[in-house]
Order: C-alpha cells, then structure tokens, then sequence
C-alpha cells in the first residue's frame, strides 16, 4: 500500500466528522447486503429441507446473522484501508471517507479487525464449521484477493469469487452437513456468476481500472477477450438450474430460460457500439438474476 503525503495526513483527522454515510460506504453496504442474502437464505433452506423447526434454531439464527455481517463487513473495511491510494484515482471510489479523510486510516484499519474478530466470535457460538468457512471467505478476500492478486493478476476476479461463493455453505452448515447437493449447488452458482457480473463491472469501468493500474481482464486482455470469458462463465450457469431440481419444474425452467436470457445478453455484446451501455445492462440482469433466484428459493420453502 503506497500512501502520500495527504493521505497520511488522514490520520490526523477527528472523529467527529463521521457521518453514518462514511459507516455505510466504509463497509460498502450493498455489496454486504448482497454476500448476506445467500448466507441467509442457505440458513433458511437447511431448516426447510432437513425438515428442523425455526424455533429449535432462532438463536443459531441471530448468531449467523450478526457474525456474517460483522465477518463481511470487517473485511470490506479492511479493503477499503489498504485500497486507499488506488480509490483517491477511481471516480467511483473517490467520496469512500478514506480517500476524503472523514475516517482516519488508523481508525479505519482498527474497525476492520474489530469487526472481524467479533464477527468470528459470533460464529464461533454457531459451531466451527460455520466459523471456518467465514474465514476461508474472510481470509481470501482480505490477503488472496485485495492485497495479493488485485493488482497483479488478471486471475484476481476467480480468486475474488472464491471469497463470495463460500457465503451458502456457512449459512448451510449452522444447520447441517456440507454433504448435500444443495449448498454445494449454490456454492457453485455464486462462483460462476460472480465471474461475468465482475467482468461486467470492468468493463463499465475500464478507463478508471486502466489508470490506477489494477490487473482487471479487460485492462489486461481487452474487451473483446473478456467477452468471451464472459460468455463461457455464463454458459456454464446453464447446467445449475438442473441441481436444483428439487426446488420443482417450474423452478428449473424459470432459472434456465432466466440464464438464456443473459447469455443471448452476453451475445449481443458482439454487435454493439457502445460498451458502456452493454455492460451496464449486464451488470443490472446480472444482480437481478442472482436476487431473484435467491429469493425465489426463500419463497418455495416457506
């Protein structure tokens, strides 16, 4: 982490000026709310599907709930520390209050611990397999993804996935063993999606990427290359409705004509002028097909 002369005058910056915005992008809350979702619902359908009442498990519930935010949160924080130089370059990342100074780095560095430490706590009441697979996520995220492969590799997006994909498996395991087809099935499905909704983000965003010298595919590779991954990561999101086969028919069909939807999507990348627009339409199918078909899930199994 390469920090300047102002940034390092951060550090000396009050605590007053803290607004609960700074709180919210500090631990970027919709991405949180979105690693939280699968967590939860996995939670809901091991309790659904092992045929376990609510009640047996409400406390389990709450632990897993406050643990995976704080585990999550603690992490994005930690991101948001040691990516401080690389945001003050990035338009988008520009008003996160470590590149503004409302927050100093120092208390910034010492939330994200915190968090961290309270959130494994939390987990650790739940049982350990829950606590492990929070810091199998935790750890690649922080150390794999941020500080190692971000600015190095083009590869850094797989590892990034890994860190995400692991969120079912520790709302599953809190209620029952990680040998079932279901978490693995999910896991599966976050891993793959997260490789075309993260290419779709850098393409959006490929001059930003291209000048603070992070190692995203379309900076390293082009566009057109990214395309193509693209379209592979999305084709292999077809075979996903069919382990789900539980879920019911009408459940395999709407998730499969859902993932046709998005590769013809993919497709028509190849046609178009304008990039922007292209991947911005990517980006908006991709989170609504993940939050979709998670909820939809969450209601069958009510």
């Amino acid at each position: 982490m390469n920090i300047n002369k102002d940034t390092k005058q951060q550090l000396q910056k009050p605590l007053y000026k803290w607004t609960v915005h700074d709180l919210l992008l500090l631990i970027k809350c919709k991405v949180l709310l979105a690693n939280v979702l699968p967590v939860l619902t996995s939670f809901l359908l091991a309790l659904s599907i092992l045929r376990e009442g609510f009640l047996d498990y409400w406390m389990e519930f709450i632990f897993v709930l406050l643990g995976s935010t704080l585990v999550m949160g603690g992490a994005l924080v930690l991101n948001n520390w040691y990516d401080v130089d690389i945001d003050s370059i990035m338009e988008r990342t520009q008003k996160r209050p470590t590149v503004t100074g409302n927050v100093p780095l120092q208390t910034v560095l010492i939330l994200g611990i915190g968090f961290t430490i309270a959130g494994f706590i939390f987990l650790l009441m739940v049982n350990m397999k829950t606590m492990l697979f929070a810091f199998i996520g935790w750890f690649t995220y922080v150390f794999l993804y941020t500080m190692w492969s971000k600015r190095r590799y083009a590869f850094n997006t797989l590892i990034g996935s890994l860190s995400g994909a692991v969120t079912p498996l520790m709302g599953w395991v809190a209620v029952g063993s990680i040998l079932h087809k279901i978490p693995l099935a999910l896991f599966l499905l976050l891993f793959i999606w997260q490789m075309p909704h993260t290419y779709a983000i850098a393409i959006k965003k490929f001059q930003e990427y291209a000048d603070a010298k992070v190692a995203m595919l379309p900076v390293v590779s082009g566009i057109t290359k990214t395309k193509y991954h693209m379209l592979f990561y999305i084709a292999c999101l077809l075979p996903i409705p069919f382990l789900l086969a539980s879920f019911g028919k009408v459940f395999v069909i709407v998730t499969f004509v859902f993932t046709m939807g998005w590769l013809i999507l993919a497709l028509s990348g190849f046609l178009v002028k304008d990039q922007w627009k292209w991947a911005h339409w990517n980006f908006l199918y991709s989170v609504n097909y993940l939050m979709i078909i998670f909820i939809y899930m969450t209601i069958l199994n009510l």
